[in-house]
């Protein structure tokens, strides 16, 4: 570095920075802060580039560790920062390019060095290298906090105070790379960092009043995601394919702080179009996730996750009774538009779980809008697309919707927004379809796929809890939602059926069952049914009758007396008993969910019933299972009655006639003889007490236990 430019393979021999790292003082009044500082750098566009400034500069910033304490250079430069940036405002309405190109340049030099520094050395240790002096030997300053404090202090000047211009677009974005670098020692810790330095500089003092500023000012550059400024309005070279001058190093270091996020989850791979557009934006969003979410300190709360809690909207006129003093207002309809846009990233999505959780200013406002397609489609195409997604993605896109569907008035409204084409969905043409109907079969293809490649339990719980909270909204439902609900159901009740008799009769012929349920597809369930109906009808009154009298036990001797007639094979057992229950968790929702139904909007889904009544026959082995009689009666009160109606309406029926039929029953159904099962599940029906969290992430301390 120095007046020319530099390239990656250079940095390692350039003898300003061996100077800076070496065992002699720099004065902060010498010229060789201004040789050092006028550089010019190609920009690393990738990992791999950043991978090489970082190896290229190793053995520099470990050079500097070692002198510094006797040196003070990192104090020295730091100090030549902040007296740059005193005039940066101004320098930056007066189109000064020279000034803040240093000052630029100086955050960049810094910004690489601590980020070495938090990797080898501790926070403490990190402090004490910012007050060391050039006298003797590990000799530093009495007020041993006051350079870091102002080095913080300044960055978030920088960030609040200075206009977004091309001229300033990469000194902002470098200072908020380097907030995030200054956070990342949790990265380097297995446990939670409840007390840090850091934090607490961050939390009180000359920081503290800036809280409120420094969140509005990063949801203003999430929302506006101004793009990387075309080479010709920069002061220094750059590639032509765009990004900040340090994007490839902020990228790196932000891609360590969503590692944490999402509990040490590997994140979607961002485009390259995502990378470089809007890196300052995007780096913006990455400071505010993780400031918000920073643990408590022990005398106060986290004042970012208060101010992201409680901000409003610009145009809310109101009072709030308690008012928040690091609330703030800004535009929802903007911030709206921002999160519908940007839900292709792990960190957008996130975001609106993190607002939707924990703001009910915006939860309220999103859950009013008009246009609530343009938020659910690509939440809806997260999950459509589950096998391109990492777990936490989808996990989190998923939990927005049980937060949303908590609410009735969305559970009315998705089945009146109607849509056309919906070409990403790709099992069926769909040519007119409601929102509502395109989440049910989003939703219960992506259970599938967790029950068939990821088997977790609490994947498939949300996805259920989900449709059991739009249950009783359901309206018009598209005749193939109707029929995936159904044949979702009778897969389940199939797998029962085939668990059971692996369980009770191990040496039966039913062995061929196991290719078809993972082989057939929906178009081949009939067969299916069929083969079952004909092994297993014989007995399957009998087995519920067996397990009507103490079902845990009866289960648990069953698997004792399996293993005991097969233990002379060294292959591992299938765990039947467990299965069954697992089956059997699964069953009791699906039939939660179509007897909510039934009992509060049957006369709207007269396709529903017509699927219901296509698969009777398999209904009807369950009515006298001990675990679901009580729910098998509304379902088979159902089923008689309107089977008594087809048949009164004579035979060789069309399918118009018979939703005819079922349209007409429906208004003399009385009511009073279906029981009510409707339950709401919550956004923290996600695990049972005592079990380890894998995922969703949860923001600050708020709970995401399991109730209902």
């Amino acid at each position: 570095m120095g007046a020319n430019s530099s390239t990656i393979k250079e940095l390692s021999e350039n003898e300003f920075l061996k100077k800076l790292s070496g065992t002699d003082s720099i004065s902060e009044n010498e010229p060789f802060w201004n040789q050092l500082l006028s550089f010019s750098f190609s920009t690393p566009t990738n990992s791999a580039d950043s991978k090489l400034l970082e190896e290229g500069t190793l053995s520099i910033c470990k050079s500097l560790i070692e002198n510094n304490p006797r040196t003070g250079n990192l104090g020295a430069l730091i100090r030549v920062f902040l007296s740059r940036t005193k005039e940066l405002k101004i320098s930056a309405e007066c189109q000064n390019q020279l000034f803040i190109w240093q000052a630029h340049n100086a955050l960049f030099i810094i910004c690489r060095l601590i980020k070495v520094f938090t990797s080898q050395i501790s926070e403490e240790e990190l402090l004490l290298h910012f007050t060391y002096r050039p006298a003797d030997p590990g000799n530093y300053e009495s007020d041993t906090e006051n350079l870091f404090e102002e080095l913080l202090f300044c960055l978030i000047q920088l960030i609040v105070e200075i206009p977004l211009l091309d001229l300033t677009y990469s000194i902002l974005l470098e200072a908020v790379t380097a907030l995030i670098v200054l956070l990342s020692y949790q990265l380097f810790r297995k446990d939670i960092l409840h007390e840090s330095p850091i934090h607490r500089h961050l939390m009180k003092g000359p920081c503290l009043p800036y809280t409120s500023r420094l969140v509005k000012t990063l949801l203003y550059n999430f929302i506006r995601q101004e793009k990387s400024p075309p080479p010709g309005s920069h002061i220094f070279p750059q590639q032509q394919d765009g990004g900040g001058l340090l994007y490839g190093l902020a990228s790196g270091v932000a891609s360590g702080i969503w590692t944490v996020l999402t509990l040490g989850g590997v994140g979607s791979k961002p485009t390259p179009q995502q990378e470089q557009s809007s890196p300052l934006a995007n780096q913006s969003l990455l400071l505010l996730l993780v400031l918000s979410n920073l643990t408590d300190a022990p005398d106060c709360p986290n004042p970012f996750r208060q101010s992201v809690t409680f901000f409003r909207n610009t145009q809310d006129s109101s009072v709030s009774p308690t008012p928040n003093p690091h609330s703030f207002q800004i535009n929802f309809n903007s911030l709206y538009t921002a999160l519908c846009e940007q839900q292709k990233s792990d960190q957008a999505t996130l975001l609106l779980y993190t607002l939707l959780h924990q703001n009910s200013n915006v939860r309220t406002y999103v859950l009013a809008r008009s246009d609530m397609e343009n938020l659910v489609l690509p939440i809806l195409e997260i999950l459509y697309h589950v096998e391109d997604r990492n777990s936490h993605h989808v996990y989190m896109a998923l939990i927005i919707l049980l937060i949303l569907t908590e609410d009735d008035g969305f559970n009315r409204s998705i089945h009146e927004v109607i849509l056309k084409n919906i070409t990403w969905y790709t099992e069926r043409v769909l040519t007119e379809i409601s929102l509502g109907s395109l989440l049910i079969l989003v939703v219960i293809r992506t259970i599938q796929y967790n029950m068939t490649r990821t088997r977790d339990k609490y994947l498939h719980t949300n996805c259920l809890a989900a449709l059991a909270n739009m249950s009783a909204q359901f309206r018009s439902l598209h005749q193939y939602a109707a029929q995936r609900i159904i044949s979702y159901a009778c897969r389940h009740l199939r797998r029962y059926l085939y668990v059971l008799d692996k369980l009770y009769f191990p040496h039966s012929h039913c062995a061929t069952l196991q290719h078809c349920f993972s082989a057939l597809s929906d178009n081949g369930e009939e067969l299916l049914s069929l083969t079952c109906s004909h092994i297993l009808r014989s007995y399957a009154s009998s087995l519920f009758s067996l397990l009507s009298k103490k079902h845990n036990k009866v289960l648990e001797q069953a698997t004792q007396s399996l293993r005991g007639s097969l233990g002379s094979d060294e292959s591992p057992l299938p765990d039947y008993a467990q299965d069954l229950n697992v089956i059997e968790e699964v069953i009791r929702m699906m039939l939660e969910i179509i007897n909510s139904c039934l009992t509060n909007s049957l006369h709207h889904n007269p396709n529903m019933v017509y699927a219901l009544l296509y698969k009777r026959e398999l209904f009807e082995q369950f009515r006298s299972h001990p675990s679901f009689q009580d729910i098998m009666q509304n379902i088979d009160m159902v089923i008689s009655f309107f089977s008594l109606r087809l048949e009164q309406a004579g035979a060789d029926l069309s399918v118009e006639r018979v939703l005819e039929v079922i349209k007409q029953g429906a208004v003399a159904l009385p009511k009073d003889r279906l029981r009510d099962y409707t339950r709401i599940w919550s956004c923290h029906a996600a695990y049972p007490a005592g079990k380890r969290r894998k995922y969703p992430v949860n923001p600050g301390n708020l709970s995401d236990d399991c109730s209902i």
